[in-house]
């Protein structure tokens, strides 16, 4: 069902990657082993592991280890930008609060002097015409 001759790709399907083209083989060949009919086991996780000498698991598991590692520090790197892109846009975000917040205290502060400006022309504009009625009065009563 499988061919058993050398793929060419036409660039380096490992560019990018931390497999080495013998890393590739083995896989291609545990694939090719796994599907072969005349080849016995249930395809369980020990028939694969008689493959492979006691110093080829540790090589196979340190490079493991080094991928993963490999994408755990790429994930902690995309997060740290994640959060620093979040980090500045909220101090921008922070800043045009800070603007807004001190604009909007201006114009209360100039309302509050307006307000206190109109409430004390009321009084006086309350006695001026608490004057004339009595004026009124008095020239009504005579």
């Amino acid at each position: 069902m499988f061919f058993h001759e050398a793929v060419q790709f036409p660039c380096s399907p490992v560019h990018g990657t931390m497999l080495t083209e013998s890393d590739i083989g083995d896989l291609f060949s545990l694939i090719n082993q796994s599907r072969d009919p005349a080849s016995p086991g249930s395809g369980s996780q020990g028939s694969n592991r008689a493959v492979y000498s006691p110093e080829e698991r540790k090589l196979r598991r340190m490079q493991s280890n080094r991928e993963s590692a490999r994408r755990s520090r790429y994930r902690k790197k995309k997060h740290q930008e994640n959060l620093t892109s979040q980090l500045n846009r909220l101090r921008i975000q922070n800043r045009e609060l800070k603007t807004q917040l001190a604009s909007t205290m201006h114009h209360h502060l100039l309302l509050s002097l307006h307000n206190d400006h109109l409430i004390s022309e009321s009084v006086a504009l309350m006695a001026t015409l608490s004057d004339l009625c009595g004026i009124l009065s008095t020239m009504l009563s005579q």
